[in-house]
This record gives structure tokens, sequence and C-alpha cells, in this order.
């Protein structure tokens, strides 16, 4: 089998690209250069696909004695993930950009061109499982929770998944740092990137200034009550609890939270915690994993890549999807992705449009 193995610079993908020679497989190595000005060095784990990224992956590929090439996708990325990251905040949601790009790129840009290519597959590091069903191949949650990447994998259509390989979902990260070692990869003690690759370092509020500009408004309390002030709502989460620009304490004394956004007339709404609770979401622009499902889904359903999923109850109905939690969430907030599980297995998702508290839950 021809195999196009998305080699990011990480130790994951490297290990992720040797498995699949070892497995016999026709490999070829590609970098996706997704930035029009990469940076030349890391700084630590903060973000990805600078020029050192680069070299890394070339070099873990001369170890493995496979082709490499480099794949210049900067424009795409940023039509299709950064600029729906910034208009994300501009509504007063909260988007997740590794989502959308495993959406737009990874598995729609790159596997479209390998196939294309000749390509049978596409293969990377995220851990999760792929599993033969009885209704074909699914997408099931990796061995190690701790890396348990499935989340953000949540949008693969069934299509998608005939063509995609998951080498590491067998496998504890410890495991595979070790393997790395043991295959004389340079990147074997490499630092895991995280935070959001295009923000290498770590200040979205600041990025998003720069994007957006400044756009003062007031924070009110659930009276109405101005409290303070900010430079911009898409500095703000449902749910953020620091940050908040407040200038009195709360009558109660307890510490206040984001409980709504506002940028129309930019405003951002505080209150207890108790507030953040929600029972009901609707969601957008479903994808299955699998067969469309029909009728109430019995099911989990996580709104957090590195969150636990809840019991629930789903059901589409006209295209949209609406989920009811069997105990109240904190933290639910548009734009972000909800997914569904059965088990181990992944449902599908869709992007959280709305929430609720004190939905009743169908019988």
């Amino acid at each position: 089998m021809r195999v196009l193995a998305a080699m990011s610079g990480g130790v994951d993908s490297a290990v992720a690209a040797a498995r699949m020679v070892d497995a016999g497989h026709d490999v070829t190595g590609v970098h996706l250069a997704l930035s029009a000005n990469p940076q030349s060095f890391r700084s630590g784990a903060r973000g990805c696909c600078t020029l050192e990224d680069s070299r890394d992956a070339r070099r873990a590929a001369d170890v493995m004695g496979i082709p490499f090439y480099i794949w210049d996708l900067a424009e795409r990325f940023r039509a299709d993930v950064v600029e729906d990251f910034v208009a994300e905040y501009a509504a007063g949601r909260t988007p997740n950009p590794c989502l959308r790009c495993n959406e737009k790129i990874k598995f729609s840009a790159v596997l479209e061109r390998a196939l294309a290519l000749g390509f049978d597959a596409v293969c990377t590091g995220h851990y999760a499982r792929i599993v033969d069903g009885p209704q074909g191949r699914e997408l099931h949650r990796a061995v190690d929770p701790d890396k348990d990447q499935s989340y953000v994998l949540g949008v693969l259509t069934t299509e998608q998944l005939r063509h995609a390989i998951f080498p590491l979902g067998d496998t504890p990260k410890s495991d595979i740092r070790d393997e790395a070692e043991r295959r004389d990869l340079a990147v074997a003690r490499k630092p895991d990137s995280h935070d959001i690759c295009f923000i290498a370092d770590g200040d979205t509020a600041g990025f998003l200034r720069g994007q957006l500009g400044d756009a003062p408004g007031d924070v009110v309390d659930t009276s109405g009550e101005v409290i303070g002030e900010h430079d911009g709502t898409y500095g703000f989460t449902i749910g953020q609890r620091k940050g908040l620009k407040i200038g009195r304490p709360a009558d109660d004394g307890k510490p206040r939270y984001v409980l709504d956004i506002s940028p129309v007339d930019r405003r951002v709404t505080v209150g207890p915690r108790e507030e953040l609770a929600v029972d009901e979401v609707v969601g957008t622009a479903p994808r299955w994993c699998g067969p469309e499902p029909v009728g109430m889904l019995e099911c989990s359903a996580q709104f957090r890549a590195h969150g636990a999923a809840a019991p629930a109850r789903a059901e589409l109905v006209d295209g949209a999807l609406t989920v009811w939690f069997e105990a109240p969430q904190e933290g639910v907030a548009p734009g972000q992705a909800i997914v569904l599980y059965d088990g181990e297995r992944v449902i599908g998702s869709a992007t959280i449009d709305s929430t609720a508290a004190r939905a009743a839950s169908p019988a």
C-alpha cells in the first residue's frame, strides 16, 4: 500500500511513519508548510511548523530511508483555519482550530492531493484507533486516555476514515518516546507542541487584538450593572474566571465567571459559577464517523479536547443536533465542537450553536 505520512517534525508523526515502513508499505513523508513566514526555531513546546520542525522531519525521513517533500499549504491554512478562528472569536464564539485543521487541511486538502497522486492512505501521529466494525471502519479512542485525540478527529467522515491510518492509538506516549530512541530518531525527547500552532507565544488575546483591533466595552453583572471594562470581547470565553477587569468584588464574595459574550454591544456578562450550568446543547453542521444515526441516541458527549465525556441523549432533527446532558455541564460555549461517543467509538460531531439551562430531557 502506498502511504503518505504527514510528518510535523515531532516524535509522534516520526514513529507513526516508521511503523508504516516496518509494516512493509511504500511510504513517502510530507511536511506541511502552514505559515507564509515561518519562524526559524520553536520556543520550547510553543507552536509548530517552524523551519526547525521541517528540518527535524526531513532528518527523521532520512533515517527511515523514505522520500520526503514539503507541501506549501499556507494559503489554504490561513483561509480555512486562521481566518475562521478570528471570525469565530469576533462573533463571540470559541472555536477549536486543531479540529478545523483536521477537517479542512489534513483530511481534506492533504488527503485529496494524496489520492490524486495515487496514494492509498494518509498516516498521522494522532492518538486514536480505527477499528473494522460491522458497518465499516470506526473511529475509537486511543488506549492512552491522557493522549487520546479522538475528539479533534470527530469531524472525519466514513470515506475519510477509509483512507486514514493512526498507528499510535494502541500505545502509551511514554513507550513512543522509548521506541523513537531505539530507532535513533533525534526527535525522541523533543517537547510536544501545545497551545495554538499559529500563536507561538501563547498570547491568544494579543493575536486577536492584532487582527481585530481594540474594541473596548463593558463588563456587567447579571442585573446589567457595569462593574468593569474590557479591551475586546474576543478576549473572553464562556466559563472564564481569570483576566476579568472588575472594579469591585461580588456582594457574596464569590468569584465571577463569564456567562455571556455579546460582540454587537461589546458587552461581557459575568456572574456566579452556578449560572454556568447548562443541560441542553444545539449543534449545527453535524458530521458522522459512520452511518447517520436515526432516532434518539443513548450516548456520551464531550465538548472539550481534554475533558471527560458526560452521559447524554441526542437526536438529529432537520439537520440540527440536540444533545441533552443527564447532569448539568459548565463552560459549554458556542463555537466548540460537541463529539458524541458510544463507549469508545466516535459517533460524530457538530458545532455548538446554542446552549440552555434546565431543559427537560425527552423521556
